[in-house]
């Protein structure tokens, strides 16, 4: 395995050009501007909004210095609120090339799009020069998340995801599990699991503020096509999600955008705080996937038994399917045939070895099906969360 060494200390397993736009109103120039490299590694994303929030700035900011990024077009509007000269300082501090461009500033979007073209060859022609390193599981953050999950999930894919978990700990990597809203029911085997007092007393308010949020919405992370799939109950879905965390001891909560203060294994809680309300959409995995990589991800494993094909920007998505019928049906866009332990009698280490292949593959330049196939999802929503109890939450 080999990664992209940057100024900030960080190491990344690509090395992108990020085309960010602050508001919706400027989508159109950021999604013009990168696409016109169609053979380069460039992408765009951006926060719709127009509100300020330190959630989103600091969601942006993850995203923008990510290790995986190599350099930054900003793209304004001009009179969003988004604080557009902030990131760019941030950004420049981090040691990464970055321009900014304002629309009403820069004649509109035919100007501007030119402008941009030619701060993104002049980036590309940058970051070329990129120092490598090799690399170890030791140095990444993998996340996972589980989408499209039916009856097969809790004993193939899930499981098989928790095992390579466990194997990637041992070699003193950090992985991240996530979405409590789906673990409801399980808080009793994560807190068994706490590595400190202080990492049991936040997994159990983060279930609880879970528990709160959800029969208050009136809403669930349990949908039509999981019964379909096979799923019987809420309890039966949750086992299986909690699955993928492995048997590691938990170091701790983070919350979106918090970086692990040293390796291990943490959960991270996507549910807001203060009260309940509405536009924090029930379940979203392209919103959870960028969550976990602003919070330093350089991957993520996704667990699918129906078949979802969602990949996202900055990290590759390696798709883990669950169902050997779904693997036969949509093979093209996944990478690892955890079916397999149904249909030929395979192990849960057997399929574990295979994930860990593909991560070192991964890492090693391969492209995943996801980033193959050009999948480039993004979501970023309004959410709001208090970072000021970080130190309660890991020992």
């Amino acid at each position: 395995m080999r990664g992209y060494i940057r100024q900030d200390g960080s190491t990344g397993i690509r090395n992108s050009v990020q085309v960010i736009f602050m508001v919706e109103c400027a989508s159109h120039v950021a999604k013009v501007i990168a696409e016109s490299f169609p053979d380069d590694d460039v992408q765009y994303f951006g926060f719709s909004g127009c509100y300020p929030t330190d959630y989103g700035y600091r969601l942006v900011k993850g995203l923008a210095t990510h290790p995986n990024v190599g350099a930054v077009l900003i793209i304004a509007l001009g009179c969003e609120n988004f604080d557009r000269d902030k990131l760019y300082d941030d950004v420049i501090a981090s040691g990464r090339p970055c321009h900014k461009l304002v629309i009403q500033e820069n004649h509109g979007t035919a100007e501007t799009i030119r402008r941009g073209k030619n701060c993104v060859t002049e980036m590309l022609a940058q970051i070329a020069q990129t120092p490598v390193r090799p690399l170890a599981f030791k140095d990444l953050v993998i996340g996972t998340i589980c989408g499209g999950s039916d009856g097969t999930s809790g004993i193939t894919g899930n499981p098989a995801v928790g095992r390579a978990f466990d194997r990637l700990l041992a070699q003193g990597a950090t992985c991240i599990f996530e979405e409590s809203g789906e673990l409801i029911g399980c808080e009793g085997h994560m807190m068994a699991r706490a590595a400190t007092p202080a990492a049991r007393e936040a997994i159990d308010a983060a279930m609880e503020k879970a528990k709160r949020y959800y029969a208050t919405m009136g809403l669930g992370s349990f949908s039509n096509g999981n019964a379909v799939g096979g799923l019987t109950t809420q309890e039966e879905k949750s086992l299986g999600a909690y699955t993928k965390s492995g048997d590691s001891p938990i170091q701790g909560v983070l919350l979106p955008t918090e970086r692990a203060p040293y390796p291990g294994l943490y959960l991270m809680d996507v549910v807001p705080d203060g009260e309940a309300r509405f536009g924090y959409p029930n379940i979203n995995d392209s919103s959870e996937a960028m969550e976990l990589i602003a919070t330093g991800c350089h991957m993520i494993l996704f667990t699918t038994g129906r078949g979802s094909v969602i990949g996202s920007v900055i990290a590759p998505v390696i798709k883990v399917c669950n169902n050997p019928q779904t693997w036969a049906n949509m093979s093209d866009d996944m990478d690892v045939n955890a079916g397999r332990i149904i249909s030929e009698g395979a192990s849960l280490d057997d399929v574990a070895t295979e994930i860990l292949d593909c991560i070192a593959a991964t890492s090693n330049g391969e492209l995943c099906s996801a980033e193959r196939l050009g999948h480039k999802e993004f979501v970023l929503t309004y959410k709001a969360f208090d970072y000021t109890q970080t130190p309660c939450r890991i020992a």
